[in-house]
C-alpha cells in the first residue's frame, strides 16, 4: 500500500485517527474537512505534521487520490463522494482502514439501540478479566489512532451502519446484532430495507469459525437471517423463548450456553434495570463466556456496571421530583425503552430534527405515562399533531434551560422528568452529548 496517496473526508475523530494510523504506514495523507475543524484536532495534525484543509474540499486533489476515507457523518450522496464514486476511487470507513493492521480479536456490535451499552458492558467484564482492551468505534477514541499508539490484545467496536457501509474485508470475530428499528432512514431513501442490509453487513465476511449474537425477540433480525443466510455460528438471546445454544431468561436466571461451560446468574443482580438491559447483559455475558472469562468475573461485572451517561442516567431528585437524562435516545424505539421504564408519572421533554419518525408505538406508552410534554426543537408541528390531544399540557420552547424550568413547575411530588428527545440534536446541539449536559446543567441551576 505504501507510496500511495489517502484522502480522509471529515478532520473529527475518526478523521484524524485515521490521519495518524496512515501517516504512520506510509501514505501521502491530506484530511479535508467541509467544514471547520476543531482546534484540539488542528493540533494533533500539526503535530504528527498531516496537511489538512477546512471549509471546503480542492477537488482535484481529492479525485487524484488512491483511497478516501470518509468518516460516517458525510452521506453517500455529498458531491464528493458522488465524484469519487463515478472516478472509481475506492471509499471505505475508518473501521475497514484500521482492522488491516491489527492482529487482535475484533469484536463487532451494531444494532438501532443498546449497542453503546452492550459495547460499554463488554468491554468493562474483559477489563475485569484482565484482558488488555480497547473499547472504539462509534463511541470513544478513534479505533485507527489505538491501532497506531497501543498494543492491544481485543477491541470492542461500537459500530455503526454508516461505518459499515463503508467495509469491504472487515469481519469481526464475535458479531452482535442488538435490534433493528427504523433509524437514519433519511440516509437510506426511507427504504428500511437498506437499512437493515447494512446492519447485516457486519456478518457479511464472517465464516464457520465466527459467531453471530443477536436479540431472538426482534421479527425483523429473526425474518431476515430465514432470508439471508450467513455463515457464522448463530447464538440467540431472548426474554421469552429458549435454547440450547445461546441466552436465554428462565425462573428470574439468565442462561448463557455456548461450547464453553454453561453460566446461570440471578437476573436480580443486575446493575442495570429495564428488559432492555437484561438483554444487554446477556449479549455481553455470552461474548465473555465464548472466551472463556471466569463466570464470577461475569456475574461481578454485570452487578458492579454502573451504566453509559446519557441512557437513562439518573441526575438529581429535586422536591421529590426524578430528573432522568437519556439524551442518547435519538430514536422512537429508544425513548419506547425509556417510557416504558418509567414508574411514576412523566413529564417528558421530546423533540429534534426528525429522522423520519413514526410515533405511533409510542401512543399506548404515552396515555399510560405522561402527564406532560415539552417540546424542544426548531419545528415541533410533528409532535404536536400525534401527541396534541394526549396530554393536558403541551408546551413549546426554544431552549433546554426553558424546557426544564416548564418541567420544573408542571412536575408534582413522585413525578419524573424524562428528556428523551426521539431525534437527532443538530437543530439546538452540537450532538446528543452537548444536549444531555445542558439538560444536567439546567437541572442543577434549579
Amino acid at each position: 500500500m505504501n507510496g500511495k496517496k489517502i484522502v480522509i473526508l471529515g478532520g473529527g475523530e475518526s478523521g484524524v485517527g485515521t490521519a495518524i494510523l496512515a501517516k504512520q504506514k506510509g501514505y501521502e495523507v491530506l484530511v479535508s474537512d467541509f467544514g471547520k475543524i476543531k482546534e484540539i484536532y488542528k493540533n494533533v495534525l500539526r503535530n504528527f505534521d498531516i496537511v489538512w484543509e477546512e471549509n471546503g474540499h480542492t477537488e482535484t486533489v481529492i479525485l487524484e487520490s488512491n483511497l478516501v476515507m470518509k468518516s460516517p457523518g458525510i452521506p453517500d450522496k455529498a458531491p464528493i463522494v458522488k465524484a469519487l464514486r463515478a472516478k472509481g476511487v475506492p471509499v471505505i470507513s475508518e473501521i475497514e482502514f484500521a482492522a488491516q493492521y491489527t492482529d487482535a480479536m475484533l469484536i463487532g456490535i451494531t444494532g438501532s439501540n443498546g449497542k453503546t451499552t452492550t459495547t460499554m458492558l463488554t468491554g468493562y467484564i474483559l477489563k475485569q478479566a484482565g484482558i488488555h482492551v480497547g473499547v472504539a468505534g462509534n463511541i470513544g477514541d478513534s479505533f485507527a489512532k489505538m491501532v497506531a499508539t497501543e498494543t492491544i490484545d481485543t477491541y470492542v467496536l461500537e459500530i455503526s451502519s454508516f461505518q459499515l457501509d463503508g467495509i469491504v474485508n472487515f469481519a469481526p470475530h464475535i458479531a452482535v446484532l442488538t435490534n433493528i428499528t427504523p433509524d437514519h432512514l433519511d440516509r437510506y431513501e426511507y427504504d428500511f430495507n437498506a437499512y437493515i442490509a447494512s446492519k447485516f453487513r457486519i456478518a457479511m465476511n464472517q465464516t464457520e469459525k465466527d459467531y453471530l449474537i443477536y436479540d431472538a425477540d426482534d421479527p425483523v433480525i429473526v425474518n431476515w437471517l430465514e432470508k439471508h443466510p450467513v455463515r457464522s455460528q448463530l447464538l440467540p438471546f431472548s426474554l421469552t423463548k429458549i435454547f440450547k445454544k445461546g441466552a436465554f431468561i428462565a425462573q428470574n436466571k439468565i442462561h448463557i450456553q455456548t461450547d464453553n461451560n454453561p453460566l446461570n446468574m440471578t437476573t436480580q443482580g443486575l446493575a442495570l434495570k429495564g428488559q432492555h438491559n437484561k438483554k444487554n447483559a446477556m449479549a455481553a455475558a455470552t461474548i465473555a463466556n465464548l472466551l472463556s472469562i471466569r463466570k464470577a468475573t461475569i456475574r461481578e461485572s454485570l452487578e458492579g456496571f454502573q451504566g453509559v451517561e446519557h441512557r437513562l442516567e439518573q441526575v438529581l431528585k429535586i422536591n421529590n421530583v426524578q430528573y432522568i437524562n437519556d439524551s442518547k435516545a435519538t430514536n422512537v424505539n429508544a425513548t419506547f425503552y425509556a417510557l416504558d421504564s418509567m414508574s411514576a408519572p412523566t413529564v417528558w421533554i421530546v423533540g429534534g430534527v426528525d429522522k423520519g419518525n413514526d410515533y405511533r408505538d409510542l401512543y399506548p406508552l404515552v396515555n399510560e405515562k405522561v402527564k406532560a410534554i415539552v417540546c424542544l426543537g426548531v419545528d415541533n408541528a410533528k409532535l404536536m399533531s400525534h401527541f396534541g390531544n394526549m396530554v393536558d399540557i403541551i408546551v413549546e420552547t426554544p431552549s433546554m434551560s426553558e424546557a426544564v424550568k416548564i418541567a420544573y413547575k408542571v412536575a408534582e411530588r413522585g413525578d419524573n422528568v424524562l428528556l428523551s428527545p426521539a431525534c437527532a440534536s443538530f437543530d439546538l446541539f452540537e450532538n446528543y452529548e452537548d444536549r444531555g449536559r445542558q439538560f444536567k446543567n439546567a437541572v442543577r441551576n434549579l
